[in-house]
């Protein structure tokens, strides 16, 4: 059976360009230096003794910069492309993140982390481009599935070390190793992926490119991502909290917790995306369980205290974006061959920026004023509100291929 299962999971990578082995590689780099963000909740809290509605309104700000650099990034990849923007989003944000650790008032860490994530998030529509240039239209979602596994395999190790760096040096040194693993996937993607090896699968350029803004379907979609994200989001804001403060998780046993998150998904992503992809089943259709999942993982943690309930709901939240991610991530590369691939790359990224904005503060607003329970609830019922809107988008995808 092992022997079995590890043939089909090697299989699942097989027919992956070179290119996006590197693109995976730099990813990792990248992802498993940022460290600090798991922790940002508590950073705030505990370090610089900011109140949870503070911590709400600095969590808004970045958001803001995460909106503010999504839609730099389109703009700068559709002028001067997804390499240049995605070297420029790395060497600069190394600087950014290692100064963050310096400003201690309200206003000077609300303005930091907007900076830093201006510029830090200028990468998430470039490398959702690149991915479309290096791969092949085949395997483009197996393709995104191997980037994301770059960045959850980054995210297991990164918490965890994180956890250990703040137990021997405190939290100053997650800023310099922010910085310097940034440096670095900057420096590799300099040497290593040159955007001559992309020329081959570059599409010709459209003479009516589709408005993103006057496609509909798309914007549904969007508002369901929005949805989304705003839950999801809340393993990596409010839920620490809730760790620490409910359940008496230290530091580096909430760093291990949300690893599994990502060793689960190294090891499962990929042979469970291609078994889904071999289904041939509508995309969206698994971007609504995926979706379900997640709001089924709020209930699992909400049914009972017992401490082992919180595996069950990273088990149930895992799953969820095991599913929801590459599938939606693959509809809305596909639905952007209808118009400029990064302003449709740059929304899709958005949406999630938006969740940053509404999703924290708004966690950590209601956990203040009517506790975790309450706040679970409504994580629940936008799950539900989420899928109706996918939902739709399924009947209007249906029209749409109807009236062509």
């Amino acid at each position: 059976m092992f022997q079995k299962f590890f043939r089909y999971y090697i299989g699942s990578f097989s027919d992956l360009r070179r290119e996006v082995w590197l693109l995976a590689l730099i990813t990792f780099i990248n992802r498993a230096g940022t460290m600090v963000i798991p922790f940002l909740s508590l950073y705030l809290t505990k370090s610089r003794g900011f109140s949870l509605e503070e911590v709400g309104w600095i969590l808004t700000f970045f958001g803001l910069g995460s909106v503010a650099g999504s839609w730099l990034g389109g703009k700068l990849v559709d002028s001067i492309g997804h390499y240049k923007t995605m070297a420029g989003s790395l060497l600069i944000s190394s600087i950014l993140f290692i100064l963050l650790q310096f400003p201690v008032s309200f206003w000077g860490i609300c303005t930091g982390i907007f900076l830093v994530m201006l510029v830090a998030d200028t990468f998430r529509p470039a490398v959702f481009v690149a991915i479309s240039a290096y791969s092949k239209p085949q395997n483009r979602t197996r393709s995104i599935t191997l980037i994301r596994l770059a960045i959850n395999l980054g995210f297991a190790a990164g918490p965890a070390v994180g956890g250990l760096i703040i137990a021997g040096t405190g939290y100053s040194g997650l800023f310099w190793v922010d910085g310097i693993t940034c440096f670095a996937a900057g420096i590799l993607l300099l040497k290593l992926l040159h955007p001559k090896r992309a020329i081959e699968n570059v599409k010709e350029i459209k003479l009516n490119p589709q408005a993103v803004l006057n496609d509909k379907p798309y914007l549904i979609f969007i508002a369901a991502m929005i949805l989304f994200g705003f839950i999801f989001l809340q393993y990596f804001s409010t839920m620490p909290l809730f760790y620490a403060e409910k359940h008496g998780l230290s530091e580096f046993e909430i760093g291990l917790l949300l690893g599994l998150n990502g060793l689960l998904i190294f090891l499962l992503e990929m042979p469970l995306i291609k078994y889904l992809e071999n289904r041939q089943r509508s995309v969206i259709i698994h971007v609504i369980s995926g979706t379900l999942l997640v709001g089924l993982s709020f209930v699992a943690i909400n049914s009972t205290g017992w401490i082992g309930i919180l595996l069950v709901g990273i088990l149930f939240m895992t799953l969820g974006e095991m599913i929801a991610f590459p599938f939606s991530n693959s509809f809305a590369l596909h639905r952007s061959d209808r118009g400029k691939q990064g302003s449709y790359m740059a929304l899709y990224s958005i949406a999630f920026s938006v969740s940053h904005i509404f999703g924290h503060n708004s966690g950590m607003q209601l956990i203040s004023k009517f506790g975790y329970a309450f706040t679970w609830n409504v994580m629940i019922g936008l799950s539900v509100i989420s899928c109706g809107l996918l939902i739709w988008l399924l009947f209007l995808l249906k029209k749409e291929r109807i009236n062509e």
